[in-house]
This record gives C-alpha cells, sequence and structure tokens, in this order.
C-alpha cells in the first residue's frame, strides 16, 4: 500500500532526482557493508561507486541499482581476516571473470527454472533481512562497549523521525511529484533535525566518507598457483551469489516495470564492474534490491538513473562529504522501511491456504534460509525442493491401459512420462509372467525422458527375453528415438520396433 505509482517510461529528470535520491541511501548501506567484510569505509564506497556505475551503463536491466552488499560481505569477512584486503581485491578480479564467462556462455537464462514460490520466498527473505539490518540503529553502546537497545529521549527522538521520513513519503505525492518523495522526505528530516539542533546520529557518526578518486591497483598478491587455490572458492561462491541476487532481483524489476531485462547481458555487465572494482580497490558487488525499489518508486527507469546515482556518490566522496554527515540516520532508516513494506509480498499470506501445501512450504523455507544463511543457499535449496516435489507428483501419473488383439498379442498402453522418479511405479506396471508370447508397448501418449528410464525398459526388455517372450516398442517420439539410439548395447536392438522411425533398421545399418 506504501508503493509510489510512477510512469513505466523513462524520463531524463526523474532518472536524475531519482539518482540523488539513491546515492544517499547508498552512503550508509555501503559504508556498513565494508564494515561487515571488515575492509575501510572507502573500499566500500569505491565498490558502490564502480559496480553501479558500470553495471547502469552496460548491464542489462536498466533502473536496476548496484553496489556493496551484505550477501557479499559476509563472505568476503572470512577471507580479509585471514588473508588480508589484497587477497579480497584478487578475488574479486577473479569473480568478475567468472561473471563475465557465465553471460559468454549464456548460462542468465537458468534463473527462468526458478519458481515463482521461490521468488515469493526470495522477496519476502530479503525483506526481512533489510528490516533486521536496520535494528541496529536503535541501539547505541554504553559503558564498558556494551552493546543495549536505545531507550528513553534519544529512542522517541529516532522514533519521531523516522515516522516522520516514512510519512512524507507516502503523503508527499499527493501535492506534488516534481520532486521524488524520498529525497523530500530526506531533505526535510534533515533540515528539521539540523534546525532544532535535535540530537540524533547522523552518517557522520558512523564514519566519515570523504576521500579522492579511486586508484588504479593490482592486487598486491603472489602470482602463484597458492594464491590461485586461496581465492578460487571464495571466487566462485561470491560470483554465484551475485549472480543471484543480480537474477532475482532483475526479473522482479520486470515484473515491476513491465519490462524485461537481459540475464545474460546483465551477468556480464556485473562480471566488469566487479573486475575493474578489484583492480580500483572496491569490494565488488551485485544487484541491491533496496536501493533498486527506492530507484523505480522514485521515478527511475532509465541507465541515467543508475549513472547519476553514481556520480552523484563519487561527488559526496570528492567535496560534499561534510555536507552528507549531517544527513541524520533516522531519516535513511525511514527510507528502508519503506522499502521493506513496499517489497514484502503482503498477498502472501492470503495465497499460503490457497496454493499447494508443497508451494507453500517452499514459499516459507525460502524466506527462512535467506534469512538464516545467504540468499544463493536459500535459492539453490527452493529449487531443489521444488524439483523434488514436481518429480514425485509426476510420478504418479504414469499408468497403462492393457488390451489383448485378436492374434493374442498383448498390449501396453503407457501414459504419463517416464523418467527416474516414476521407474519404480513403471517396472510394476508390467507382468510378464503371466503375458503372452508377443507384447507391445505403446509409447504413443508418454515420452522417455532420462538414462534411468532406458535402464528401465532394458531391464524390463531382459525380463521378457528370459522367457523367450518378444516385445516391440512402438510409437516412439524423435525424442525417445533420439535417447534410445545414444543408449548403444543398454537397449537390446532385437526388442525395438517402430516401422515409422526405422529404430531397428538404423540400428541394424
Amino acid at each position: 500500500m506504501f508503493q509510489i505509482f510512477v510512469n513505466r517510461v523513462a524520463n531524463t529528470k526523474d532518472d536524475i532526482l531519482s539518482g540523488l535520491t539513491v546515492a544517499l541511501a547508498l552512503v550508509p548501506e555501503a559504508v556498513a557493508f565494508a564494515f561487515v567484510a571488515g575492509v575501510h569505509p572507502l573500499v566500500g564506497l569505491y565498490a558502490a561507486f564502480m559496480v553501479g556505475l558500470i553495471t547502469a551503463s552496460i548491464g542489462g536491466r536498466p533502473g536496476m541499482i548496484s553496489g556493496a552488499t551484505g550477501a557479499l560481505a559476509v563472505v568476503m569477512v572470512a577471507l580479509v581476516a585471514e588473508h588480508g584486503v589484497e587477497y579480497l581485491f584478487a578475488t574479486v578480479v577473479l569473480m568478475g571473470i567468472i561473471q563475465i564467462s557465465a553471460g559468454l556462455f549464456r548460462l542468465g537464462k537458468f534463473i527462468r527454472i526458478v519458481p515463482y514460490p521461490v521468488m515469493l520466498g526470495f522477496v519476502n527473505g530479503l525483506a526481512i533481512v533489510i528490516f533486521l539490518a536496520q535494528l541496529s540503529n536503535f541501539q547505541t553502546t554504553g559503558e564498558g562497549g556494551v552493546t543495549e537497545w536505545m531507550s528513553g529521549s534519544p529512542l522517541w527522538t529516532l522514533v519521531g523521525l523516522i515516522a516522520l521520513t516514512m510519512a512524507i513519503i507516502k503523503y508527499f505525492p499527493l501535492l506534488t511529484r516534481v520532486i521524488p518523495s524520498t529525497l523530500a522526505a530526506i531533505l526535510v528530516v534533515s533540515a528539521l533535525v539540523i534546525g532544532l539542533n535535535l540530537d540524533t546520529r547522523t552518517v557522520g557518526d558512523v564514519a566519515s566518507i570523504g576521500g579522492g578518486f579511486p586508484e588504479f591497483h593490482i592486487p598486491d598478491v603472489p602470482f602463484t598457483l597458492e594464491t590461485l587455490w586461496i581465492i578460487l572458492p571464495y571466487a566462485f561462491i561470491l560470483a554465484a551469489i551475485g549472480l543471484i541476487e543480480s537474477l532475482l532481483t532483475m526479473t522482479l524489476i520486470d515484473e515491476l516495470t513491465q519490462t524485461r531485462g537481459r540475464g545474460n547481458k546483465e551477468c556480464v555487465g556485473q562480471g566488469v564492474a566487479n573486475t575493474v572494482a578489484g583492480m580500483f580497490g572496491g569490494m565488488g558487488g551485485c544487484a541491491m534490491i533496496g536501493q533498486s525499489m527506492i530507484n523505480v518508486n522514485s521515478g527511475g527507469r532509465g541507465r541515467l538513473s543508475g549513472i547519476s546515482a553514481a556520480l552523484f556518490l563519487l561527488l559526496f566522496i570528492l567535496v560534499a562529504s561534510p555536507l552528507i554527515e549531517m544527513i541524520p540516520l533516522a531519516a535513511l532508516v525511514g527510507v528502508m522501511f519503506i522499502v521493506v513494506i513496499g517489497t514484502f509480498e503482503w498477498s502472501s499470506f492470503r495465497i499460503l491456504k490457497q496454493v499447494p501445501k508443497a508451494d507453500a512450504f517452499v514459499l516459507i523455507l525460502v524466506s527462512g534460509v535467506t534469512v538464516a544463511t545467504d540468499l544463493a543457499i536459500a535459492v539453490i535449496v527452493g529449487v531443489i525442493v521444488s524439483a523434488l516435489v514436481f518429480a514425485w507428483n509426476h510420478a504418479k501419473n504414469i499408468a497403462v491401459v492393457t488390451k489383448v488383439t485378436e492374434e493374442g498379442t498383448k498390449i501396453y498402453e503407457l501414459n504419463g512420462p517416464l523418467f527416474f522418479s516414476s521407474v519404480h511405479n513403471f517396472n510394476h506396471l508390467f507382468t510378464p509372467d503371466e503375458d503372452p508370447s508377443n507384447v507391445i508397448i505403446d509409447f504413443k501418449n508418454s515420452r522417455v525422458y532420462d538414462h534411468s528410464a532406458i535402464e528401465a525398459i532394458d531391464s524390463l526388455a531382459d525380463r521378457y527375453l528370459k522367457l523367450n517372450k518378444k516385445l516391440h516398442l512402438v510409437h516412439l517420439s524423435n525424442e525417445c528415438t533420439l535417447l534410445l539410439s545414444k543408449a548403444g548395447d543398454l537397449v537390446e536392438v532385437n526388442v525395438i520396433e517402430d516401422p515409422k522411425y526405422r529404430i531397428a533398421d538404423d540400428k541394424l545399418a
């Protein structure tokens, strides 16, 4: 209900203003993720700038925002702690090369196999993660360095500013759409805090964001096989997480804008961005669902929105850091709470009772695993569980209709797919001991899909041959014929008979 309606067509003014809004929200996120990874805040800010600029320029999804993310930071922390930041830069370069290869080999299309319940679970889980990440702003460090929850006046000031930010974002569009409501909320709350000299935390309390241009820097690591074996596992994990999060975010933005991104191009764009980031002292990154939602809701549609966000971020680093450091964290927390409300699929509560129990289970499972571990593991687990459920359900769909001709030949008309999961049921559909000497299995309403199916047919043929009974396989589809012809000796040539496709003749030729 908080999602703001915006035009689906790119507009220069909207893109630039939306880019400014996103850049303001990127600052604390990049700094926070840099701390998570155990690196200097500028390493996160440089990554947000470079990854955001390059993916916006050459990626496959205009309007999507990329930068340093928590999903990658939690993987990087172990590498940095054990080997140092230079190994991180080398890993990010290799990560980018792997992502470029994935795009060139057109692996981006495999995002299509992600079922809709997994998508819902991903969105809900990520919304919960974004919400939980904001709770640290309600904590303070007490005596002895002990972290404790806020109370009293500081807490109520923070809550009031957050509520004011959210209210402005919701109702400001009723006054005008010339300025994005998110940007207006940040400006109003910042002016209020500065004007009334309210005692509340600001961006500057988290870290200083001032710095210079990122400099070209070849990672200072030994170029040996030992180094490769150290960084390779991290590079593959980071590449997988980055691409999964980016492609799923792309799918979400596609639905929201009713346009279509290009997955393989996005893989290449992410790869180039990370390769460059690693060579310029950045921690790497991927698509950011929170900032992407801010961009879309603020009117950002074209590549200019992402480019503007990156350039504004660089401007903050170079010359405007004193001003940006004055922005209250409460305003940015309010923005992210609106993102949480707009990202979470509230309709999933309603449909849980309407969809199959397996789909409801997958939705909840993916949400939980996303919160407990990370996005890549959650999506992989969701796809595997969905595939197993699909296989189990379709295994029940195989059956036969039998009849006996006047000549005494028994015909089995097979119905349903024959693959690894249905093989067990397939084996119990036939009675070789009771059948006549001539048997036909008609595949007109069936398909042979994998090696397990071929092995099942071969085993069934052996059972009939040992009883000196002849088995014929007829009406095989082109796909079945191809699989059987590739099986070689797994299928006895003298038990295959299909005049239409001439499989027996082809094998004997």
